[in-house]
């Protein structure tokens, strides 16, 4: 399939439906190719993939999708100067319809392994007409249908009606017949008999098969009673025998049948030798299968002979004479097949042509040899270009709520972001001791038990559905309610807390060796959030609810998690809570407040049965594991930052305390 119908294809998402859509339909298709190049081949596949997924996404049906994607291929051809050969194809529509099945004959030359769809035409009126369309390929009724009906519309100024008659499957062909109704009173006037006083012009056999070298006459028994003077030389065994036994009819796509040709001489044949001129003669063998063949089904023999003529059915002979000329693409088909330039015709352009193609098709086949690898080059870059911007939208999304990035990147001014939440839960945390803690170790080992801790931490938001807002020191902030709106944020938050207690009991303090101690703080509450600034820009939270919030983790204990009132009357009776009592907050006075117990029927985190030290060699992790967190939201850890093993073996070899001691160990 080239590329010319996959870029039509394109180019009518993109123009009606829009770019985002035709971006969307690839990529659910799986299609890595943001173009196409008109002159290259594709997979057959490509098209009712990607179709597919378009009426799906773009939900029309498949005939309104095709039908209009066929009306766009006539306005689209026009760009590569097709629009003129269309345009004097046939005086009349009924010309361009008979004519039809010619014009990919003329397109052979661009496109030489396109696989051409057949078109034969019978029953005509003045009222129109019945159109038989047969393909190797199935599913574009439709689109040729459109095809058609914008022919008429566009270049002869008709409204055309077509009917799908009849659609069968005939061995692996596509058989299809419509009815054509349209005002076709061209057909009137090319009935007329046209009479003039002729002489007789007497013409020997030997001159007529010298004029055309490469003609066959063969009655309706399908044997050959006479060749032209060229294929005397090279097939001089095929007079007398069944031309059915040494030809095959490649096209049109009809039967090779005495009876089947008198009714479609108006067409171009192209008939190809069943076996290589220059090897062994065929034997006059019986072939009962009727053949419907298509050119492109592989590129043929060098050394078989292709012919491409008329059929004109001789009424004084009762015979039918095919004026064919042989199909040599390059001099090399010339010359396997046994033929030499004098061969050829002198009254029409074959030698010129042959000679003519043979000289620049080096320089043909280098131009586009070149234009091919650019092709390949810009298709390999829109890849990595596609790669990299979609790991750098992982990485914006980590950063920035997807829904506010994407309004962003429309050119929205930061302020015009912010958005009122009327309901959130908010929870602080931070390490009991932090500051004690990090006098006794060195700075690399802070950086490497913060970072175990975060990951653990970064974890839990996924399993649990909560926002992380942002970390400072020690302390780690997450939300559920915003940027998404949530029903049940409380519960999400108050589990976040559970989890991260339990968790971090897995981490030990580098100095003493006990797991690190947490201490949190959950209230809910209104709150303004979005972005703010121009310069390193971060999803913020506003209000009286985020400081109360920090007010309840101030105030809580080690191993604990305080809650507000607020988020009290929020959660359900599974929620054990044991009440603490009025207590006095720093700018908000006496409020009343809970301690979080635990929940009922709550499942608890996998754990690792050794718990993870900063100064001890860390273990290898388990794949599929996350520091005593197994398979925790692993379907997102895109673009992770480093594990805690890792920046804790690296920590631990920069250790000046390491350092030192390793100097004064090859001191001694």
């Amino acid at each position: 399939m080239y590329g010319l119908l996959l870029e039509n294809m394109a180019e009518y998402i993109k123009q009606v439906y829009g770019e985002d859509r035709w971006e969307e339909i690839r990529r659910q298709a799986s299609v890595d190719q943001p173009s196409f190049s008109v002159h290259q081949v594709y997979p057959e596949n490509l098209i009712p993939r990607l179709a597919k997924k378009a009426i799906q996404v773009l939900g029309v049906t498949e005939r309104e999708f095709f039908d209009q994607m066929g009306v766009h291929f006539v306005g689209f051809v026009s760009q590569y100067g097709y629009d003129r050969v269309l345009s004097v194809l046939g005086r009349h529509m009924r010309d361009f319809l008979n004519g039809l099945d010619n014009l990919h004959e003329y397109l052979k030359f661009s496109y030489p392994r396109m696989r051409a769809p057949s078109f034969i035409c019978e029953n005509e009126t003045r009222e129109g007409l019945t159109l038989h369309y047969r393909s190797k390929r199935r599913g574009f009724v439709y689109y040729t249908m459109g095809q058609i009906r914008e022919v008429a519309r566009h270049f002869y100024h008709k409204e055309m009606l077509i009917e799908l008659v009849r659609e069968e499957l005939l061995f692996d062909t596509v058989h299809v017949t419509f009815q054509l109704t349209f005002d076709n009173r061209a057909f009137t006037l090319a009935s007329l008999t046209m009479t003039r006083e002729e002489k007789h012009l007497p013409i020997s056999a030997s001159m007529l098969f010298e004029i055309f070298p490469f003609s066959i006459v063969f009655g309706s028994d399908m044997v050959v009673r006479s060749i032209g003077n060229s294929l005397m030389v090279i097939l001089p065994d095929l007079i007398g025998k069944k031309i059915t036994n040494w030809f095959d009819l490649v096209r049109p796509l009809i039967a090779f049948k005495f009876h089947s040709i008198l009714n479609r001489t108006n067409n171009i044949f192209e008939l190809v030798t069943v076996e290589p001129v220059l090897t062994e003669r065929p034997s006059d063998r019986k072939r009962d299968v009727v053949l419907l063949s298509d050119e492109s089904d592989g590129l043929p023999d060098d050394k078989k002979l292709r012919l491409k003529g008329q059929m004109i059915y001789m009424d004084n002979w009762r015979m039918m004479m095919y004026l064919g000329t042989p199909v040599m693409p390059d001099l090399n088909s010339l010359i396997t097949t046994g033929l030499y330039i004098n061969d050829l015709s002198m009254h029409d352009f074959s030698r010129d042509l042959m000679l003519a193609g043979t000289q620049q098709s080096v320089e043909l086949k280098l131009a586009l040899d070149q234009e091919q690898q650019k092709s390949k080059k810009l298709e390999e870059s829109m890849r990595k270009l596609d790669e990299e911007m979609r790991r750098t939208d992982e990485l914006l999304y980590q950063m920035i709520p997807k829904q506010v990035a994407d309004r962003l990147r429309t050119g929205e001014n930061p302020i015009d972001t912010c958005e009122m939440f009327d309901s959130v839960s908010i929870l602080f945390s931070d390490v009991v001791t932090f500051t004690e803690i990090c006098s006794r170790i060195t700075p690399m080992e802070v950086v490497s038990m913060l970072n175990a801790m975060y990951s653990i931490f970064d974890t839990l938001t996924e399993r649990n559905g909560v926002y992380k807002v942002e970390t400072i020191g020690d302390a780690y902030m997450v939300v559920s309610g915003a940027p998404e709106k949530e029903i049940n944020h409380a519960e999400k938050v108050c589990d976040m807390a559970l989890d991260m207690v339990e968790a971090i009991t897995d981490l030990k303090d580098p100095s003493t060796g006990s797991h690190l101690q947490i201490r949190v703080g959950v209230h809910s509450g209104a709150v303004v959030a979005g972005i703010v600034g121009l310069k390193m820009p971060r999803y913020c939270l506003f209000g009286d609810s985020v400081n109360t919030a920090s007010r309840m983790e101030s105030t809580s204990e080690a191993m604990k998690i305080h809650i507000s009132q607020s988020t009290r009357d929020l959660l359900t009776p599974i929620y054990l809570v044991t009440e603490r009592g009025e207590i006095q907050v720093k700018g908000k006075g006496s409020m009343k407040t809970y301690w979080l117990d635990r929940r009922e029927f709550r499942m608890p985190l996998a754990r690792r049965p050794s718990s993870v030290c900063a100064r001890s060699e860390p273990e290898k992790p388990e794949k599929g594991s996350t520091l005593g967190l197994t398979s925790i939201g692993e379907e997102r850890r895109v673009y992770s930052p480093v594990t805690f093993q890792d920046i804790a073996r690296r920590s631990i070899a920069n250790s000046p305390v390491k350092i030192n001691k390793q100097r004064g160990m090859l001191s001694c």
